[in-house]
């Protein structure tokens, strides 16, 4: 683990190993040149087995809200049906652009903290016939729910007369949770390497089905900077069509060595095998999972504030005491939950110094001892 003194424990940006901040701050080089374009090619190509694909990747220069832009911008045109799955911020975020660029969005409203049942996105396409494209967030990251994307697929492509372009936002979850885009039969997948690719912000991989890129050969929305035909084509040259984030490339380019080495199905089983071991400390803390345990994220847990503590003493004093830096709740959920963070470059000892840390700062909270100041 990277030497410091603070066990980052966020839904993103995630930890970053050492030898891939040194990777990062290497000496800089040309973008256009023979030894970017090899970068290129390793890196690409190490995707596409997280990605559970056949295709290539694009390689982006921006954020996982960049990605969501320009997988709505490239497939749509305005006027479109879509059918967007929310029941969270970022379901509900995936929902909201595609409405500011001119789409007709109907949306799926489920409970936050609970899965989105197929069943009810069937019902729902029946209810829109003329839908062009369904969006759905894989890992919603506000609650700490995986949605069943191969389920949910299934249940689209069932549906008579109707083949809508699948749009999923796996930000939070693709390199770290099993994805496999081709047998599932998605058309859009995105994901950031702030996540679980153990590299900083500032990069969006997405891949596209061929049937993805018949709808991009007809979308209309405006584009310019996020347009993946330039990506594409850049991309076959191991280029990129804009100015890119050469240092992060670098990193991910050996984040995606570690990754390869340990292998993907195991860096799977350690997700796994770490979100079960937050999940069970949680509950033996005496403390409440917001979401249904059977869809429980292996990425992110979210956690109920109990009734006689406040949320926000409670991670400052995390953060001050024990140096454990855990994610508040957002929009209305901020007070009400917290959520611990465990994708990318996390292993067992990292979560069971938050139930520690959890454990000490609960016990002091319950006795009306006011946290320490000195910051980190």
């Amino acid at each position: 683990m990277l030497k410091t003194s603070v066990n980052l424990r966020v839904p993103g940006p995630t930890p970053v190993p050492e030898a891939v901040v040194e990777a990062g701050a290497q000496p800089m080089l040309n973008h256009r040149g023979p030894e970017f374009a090899a970068i290129m090619g390793e890196v690409l190509a190490g995707l596409v087995p997280f990605f559970g694909t056949a295709q290539e990747a694009l390689l982006l220069t921006g954020s996982g809200t960049g990605a969501q832009e320009a997988a709505v911008v490239n497939m749509l045109s305005p006027g479109d049906e879509v059918l967007a799955i929310t029941a969270g911020v970022f379901g509900e975020r995936f929902a909201a652009i595609a409405e500011a660029f001119g789409a007709h969005v109907h949306r799926l409203y489920g409970e936050w903290g609970t899965a989105t049942e197929p069943e009810a996105v069937a019902e729902a396409l029946r209810d829109h016939p003329k839908t062009h494209s369904v969006i759905l967030t894989h890992n919603e990251t506000s609650t700490g729910v995986a949605n069943d994307v191969a389920a949910i697929a299934a249940a689209i492509r069932g549906q008579p007369g109707i083949d809508p372009v699948i749009l999923v936002d796996g930000v939070s979850s693709i390199g770290a949770i099993p994805f496999l885009m081709d047998a599932w039969d998605v058309d859009v997948a995105i994901t950031g390497s702030q996540k679980a690719w153990m590299s900083p912000p500032g990069l969006a991989m997405v891949v596209v089905s061929d049937r993805g890129w018949r709808a991009h050969a007809q979308a209309r929305m405006p584009r310019f900077y996020w347009d993946f035909t330039k990506a594409r084509k850049n991309g076959e040259k191991r280029t990129t069509p804009f100015t890119p984030a050469v240092g992060i490339v670098r990193a991910l380019q050996e984040a995606l060595r570690m990754m390869l080495e340990e292998g993907p199905e195991a860096v799977f089983v350690r997700h796994a095998r770490v979100g079960d071991r937050i999940r069970d400390g949680i509950v033996g803390l005496g403390l409440e999972l917001f979401a249904d345990l059977a869809h429980a994220s292996n990425t992110v847990t979210a956690v109920r504030v109990p009734s006689d503590v406040d949320a926000s003493s409670l991670l400052r004093d995390l953060r001050t005491r024990h140096g454990v830096v855990l994610g508040s709740g957002q929009d209305w959920l901020r007070g009400s939950i917290f959520r611990v963070g465990h994708m990318g470059w996390v292993h067992e000892a990292d979560v069971d110094h938050v139930l520690e840390a959890l454990r000490l700062s609960l016990e002091d909270a319950r006795r009306g001892e006011e946290p320490a100041v000195a910051a980190l």
